[in-house]
């Protein structure tokens, strides 16, 4: 079975940084997308950033555009995500999560079938 896990969640102040890391196990070929997702209390969960595995290609959200960066290995099925300049606002459990096949909006959840437990980050003002 897929298993995807997260780490590198925290607490920082606005303004910091933090590395998340997403390790997928459990299957032989590579996935068609990998995404980085959040969700803050009463609100949905939100799309953030992806990565198309093959093409190496990545797509983000206008709220993290400049301050976030996707990356993968895709040797090792892992996929990082770089949060730079964090704001209160950016307070969340993030997720990660792949896709096998295309996916008709690549950050709305739907397409994607594996998904992380999630990490939390916490950024204070």
């Amino acid at each position: 079975a897929v298993q995807l896990v997260e780490s590198g969640g925290g607490s920082v102040q606005a303004g910091g940084s933090l590395r998340l890391s997403c390790v997928g196990s459990g299957v032989t070929i590579s996935p068609y997308s990998m995404a980085w997702f959040r969700q803050a209390p009463e609100k949905e969960r939100e799309g953030v950033a992806v990565v198309w595995t093959h093409a190496g290609a990545t797509y983000y959200a206008d709220s993290v555009k400049g301050r976030f960066t996707i990356s993968q290995d895709n040797a090792k099925f892992t996929v990082y995500l770089q949060m730079n300049d964090l704001k209160p606002e950016d307070t969340a459990i993030y997720y990660c999560a792949a896709a096998f096949g295309g996916t008709r909006n690549p950050l709305l959840p739907d397409d994607y079938t594996y998904w992380g437990q999630g990490t939390q980050v916490t950024v204070s003002s």
